[in-house]
């Protein structure tokens, strides 16, 4: 590879980072590259720290050779909490590099090389026969959270390895595609952290640009409010210890439920979950937020029996449904705007979910959400009675589930969606 070859790659790598390109294809594309040019290069990986709740990073990989088996990424667990992703960490050449305050190993393989580190010993078998690690280091201003660098490893099959020459060559080049690949990874934490923590809806809203402070839309939507039964007898009862592991795996077991079923959960508070459902029909809206009812009572029944065989505190949720006109959108100061909805319709959600208590239903649903629900769906819902709601002028005709229809998908272990009418 020469100076003009090189100095085409990196302008290629400068002009796809900035198209946002993917980690992945930023990489494929750029060893691609290398391999055209006639540097030798075999088999490549590079490491990164990611904000993510569950995944501590991501590897991407490339091989010159790959058939199509290979998984080209790879989301690995925390590091810091024992286990084989710890283990596998302590023993890699990224970890020593980390650690020892070194950017650059290198490592000839071969018969009577060196073979300090248990990869060596895998890349002989494949027919490697020279490795080189890199680190970029992030300067304390450009990390985020554990995000403070890059790793990559090259290796090569060329007899005799790689020269000197290309080692050379091969360092300058990884600069600008580290940063290239560092922007990515920025995009794609922003993608998942507004989405972790404003909702799916809210959270591409705000990355399109909607953060102006007052900027809402007026919509029309399904209200979503459930509580959890008996959380303050259960904190004060139960281990400290217990109270967050409780909630995550009901929190678990009603979110999944209303975004496999098409919802946007707003808001966590406490215990509560503040979801709306959006379809071009209201009453595709109402069914939508009637199966994600039917998904949260059947996933929390199967977690009730799993946390019994534990002996662990179990409780259920009860519901309120509305549909009304709300305000969507950026509220709050200059220094901190929430991405919610406000508006009478939720405050009403609120109340007739807290009257579920009283009225001991688990379920109660507007008279608004009745008389927009399809015909087939308000042959599910039957009348509890006209209500009085705090804070509300007028009482209102309350529904609930037919217990029926409860109890047919509860005895058959069938989705009640698929017993009645879709319901």
């Amino acid at each position: 590879m020469d100076k003009a070859q090189a100095s085409t790659i990196a302008r290629w790598v400068t002009e796809t980072g900035l198209k946002g390109t993917t980690e992945l294809d930023l990489l494929h594309g750029f060893c691609n590259r290398l391999v055209a040019a006639g540097l030798p290069v075999a088999r490549v990986q590079t490491v990164i720290d990611t904000l993510h709740p569950i995944h501590e990073g991501r590897v991407f990989r490339w091989r010159r050779d790959d058939m199509g088996d290979l998984d080209h990424i790879v989301e690995y667990g925390r590091t810091n909490m024992g286990g084989e992703a710890a283990a596998n960490w302590r023993r890699s050449t990224f970890y020593y590099l980390f650690h020892s305050g070194e950017e650059f190993l290198r490592r000839r393989i071969g018969l009577g090389e060196v073979e300090d580190f248990s990869i060596l010993e895998e890349l002989r078998a494949e027919g490697q026969t020279d490795y080189i690690v890199l680190i970029h280091r992030f300067a304390a201003e450009g990390a985020i959270g554990e995000m403070d660098c890059f790793f990559s490893s090259w290796t090569t099959d060329a007899p005799g390895g790689f020269s000197d020459e290309e080692v050379v060559i091969l360092r300058d080049l990884v600069s600008p595609l580290m940063l290239a690949m560092k922007c990515a990874s920025l995009a794609r934490i922003a993608k998942t952290l507004v989405e972790t923590y404003l909702g799916r809806d809210a959270g591409r809203l705000v990355l399109n640009g909607r953060i102006a402070r007052g900027v809402t839309d007026r919509i029309q939507a399904v209200l979503w409010f459930s509580d959890l039964h008996g959380f303050t007898h259960i904190t004060e009862t139960a281990d400290p210890e217990q109270i967050i592991p409780f909630l995550n795996d009901y929190a678990e077991a009603i979110i999944s439920s209303i975004y496999e079923a098409g919802g946007d959960v707003l808001k966590l508070i406490g215990d509560g979950t503040l979801a709306i459902f959006r379809c071009e029909d209201a009453a595709e809206s109402c069914r939508a937020a009637l199966k994600a009812e039917q998904l949260m009572r059947s996933r929390v029944r199967a977690l009730n029996e799993e946390r019994r065989s534990c002996n662990l505190p179990v409780t259920s949720a009860y519901l309120g449904l509305h549909i009304g006109e709300v305000f969507y959108g950026n509220i709050g100061s200059q220094d901190r705007l929430d991405f919610t909805v406000v508006g009478p319709a939720v405050n009403e959600v609120s109340r007739i979910a807290a009257l579920s208590r009283s009225v001991e239903r688990d379920v109660l649903v507007s008279s608004a959400f009745h008389a927009i629900a399809s015909a087939d769906d308000r042959e599910c819902l039957v009348s509890v009675g006209r209500y009085a709601l705090r804070g509300i002028a007028r009482p209102q005709e309350l529904f609930t589930l037919d217990p029926s229809t409860l109890e047919e998908g509860a005895g058959s272990g069938t989705p009640a969606s698929e017993t009645k009418a879709d319901c």
